[in-house]
């Protein structure tokens, strides 16, 4: 499956284990949320990257706690129309100022990626390498908008007021 990461097709560093598999000692890995919450403590204290694959339908302050020891926290999209990864994205970036990858995956679609974008994930596992060419471009797109949100983009309307501000001060 496809990685795309920051605007480019990516080589994904995590491996992902399965809830019966062995924890290796080494090497980045991507881990279920019940898994991780069976052993919290132990695994966010690795000596490599570890992630985290959140459902939409569990509470991000389950998670808050580790988010410091975390490298990465990936979103489940189970369908397109299910918006709820929306929200806790925008909640760990904002409120909980979480700074580690944040991933999209599961339903992650070509017309949905800017979206994503501006709610603040910076990696998208997709389905097709067509999609992920699709993503890469979309990325490039658009450089500004209106509303403000957790992807950290100074909004139309602050441009204007820095502009405005800096032309008062020359005069």
């Amino acid at each position: 499956m496809p990685l795309v990461k920051s605007g480019k097709i990516s080589g994904d560093a995590f491996v992902h284990i399965a809830d019966d598999a062995p924890i290796p000692g080494d090497g980045a890995i991507m881990i279920p949320a019940a898994r991780f919450l069976d052993d919290a403590e132990l695994l966010s204290r690795r000596n490599a990257p570890t992630g985290v694959i959140w459902p939409n339908n569990r509470a991000i302050e389950d998670l808050v706690p580790y988010l410091d020891r975390l490298a990465a926290v990936a979103l489940v999209f189970p369908s397109f129309r299910d918006g709820r990864a929306y929200s806790q994205a925008r909640l760990l970036r904002e409120r909980h100022g979480f700074r580690g990858e944040l991933r999209a995956t599961g339903q992650v679609l070509r017309d949905q990626f800017v979206f994503m974008l501006r709610a603040g994930f910076d990696a998208f596992e997709v389905k097709k390498e067509s999609d992920a060419e699709a993503f890469a471009t979309a990325a490039k797109r658009y450089s500004v908008f209106y509303q403000p949100t957790g992807d950290g983009r100074v909004t139309a309307l602050h441009r204007r007021m820095q502009l405005r501000h800096s032309e008062s001060a020359e005069q």
